[in-house]
């Protein structure tokens, strides 16, 4: 068995809600770079991000190293961690409470496992969450956009936050929620429930256990199906986010400008990269989420005991007289009589 011994019962509310903040922020701080090379391609061509480089995200990410350092690969990191912690929490820790309720408000009609029902849950919790956590998304974006060596536009995480409310007041803290409202509706929708029918799938079919392997497989085709639906959304959002104050009357005008410059390809700009990050921060989340789980409800079950190693007694020492004789071997020398005699 990998990881921790599974649970007889759901966990509560209260350890999903904390579980799945936790895992997000170990997530986030495992795949940032990934995240700041996915934004940086994703602005190519806008006027604060430069000329637009023919350069991966790998690509990009050993240009940021050695323009900027390696620190830069982590510049918004706070805020990053800070939007986790607002976000993910409600997004994933809530959602299993929605699909229940929904299902309750059906009169049990309709079960809590039902395709719809697991959509409208993952819409609902995916929406509600931006409520919450759009001001750390704005700041997080326009920190990973900065450019390292130019006159910056924040010098901090809360100064940016003040900035932004003071320049372009706490409507500005807010912009783009309705593209991040959209695109992370349309996100957890896809993530979680892709998730939570595949590993259904492995587990009915007997493929895998309810463990490691089974949640990492589960999780990348999460984000592969993540990646799909919400590339165009989130190409939008990021430009948008990060866009000047007046340089895009809104969410909608941004799309239309993308459209008429770039046609359909400029909404999959940086696909792998987003499907790199999305994909290995889904398997990060996803299996820590799992895990902190279990530990977080063995933990106050008091049912998280380390299994006692098997002890085996030494067979008692054979004495004199239980050993067993040593029978000496007899020889038999054959006696030839010469018949002659």
């Amino acid at each position: 068995m990998v990881g921790l011994p599974a649970l007889r019962q759901e966990p509560t509310v209260g350890v999903k809600f904390v579980s799945a903040g936790t895992a997000a922020c170990i997530a986030d701080m495992i795949t940032f770079p990934l995240d700041v090379a996915k934004v940086r391609l994703q602005i190519q061509g806008e006027g604060v991000s430069g000329a637009v480089s023919k350069k991966g995200m790998f690509g990009m990410m050993l240009n940021i190293i050695q323009k900027e350092g390696p620190k830069s690969l982590y510049n918004g990191l706070c805020a990053g961690l800070q939007r986790q912690m607002c976000f993910a929490s409600v997004r994933i820790g809530l959602y299993d409470s929605v699909k229940n309720q929904y299902s309750a408000l059906a009169s049990g009609s309709i079960p809590a496992g039902h395709v719809g029902i697991r959509i409208l849950a993952g819409i609902t919790t995916g929406g509600m969450s931006v409520i919450f956590a759009q001001p750390t998304d704005v700041v997080k974006v326009r920190m990973q956009a900065q450019v390292t060596g130019v006159a910056p536009r924040y010098v901090g995480t809360m100064s940016a936050y003040r900035t932004i409310a003071v320049e372009e007041g706490m409507k500005g803290l807010w912009k783009g929620t309705l593209p991040n409202v959209t695109r992370n509706a349309i996100v957890n929708a896809a993530e979680l429930v892709c998730y939570d029918l595949i590993k259904e799938f492995i587990l009915t079919r007997r493929l895998m256990s309810d463990n490691v392997p089974c949640h990492f497989t589960s999780a990348f085709a999460a984000g592969f199906c993540a990646t799909v639906v919400a590339s165009p959304v989130d190409v939008v959002k990021t430009r948008f986010m990060n866009s000047h104050h007046g340089q895009y009357a809104g969410a909608l005008d941004c799309a239309l400008k993308m459209f008429k410059e770039g046609g359909l390809t400029s909404f999959y700009k940086g696909f792998m990269p987003s499907f790199i990050r999305l994909g290995s921060w889904n398997i990060c989340m996803f299996v820590t989420f799992e895990q902190l789980k279990r530990l977080f409800t063995h933990l106050s079950q008091g049912t998280l005991v380390p299994p006692v190693p098997k002890v085996y007694a030494a067979p008692p020492p054979v004495t004199q007289k239980d050993a067993v004789p040593v029978r000496k071997p007899h020889y038999f020398i054959p006696i030839v009589i010469n018949q002659w005699d």
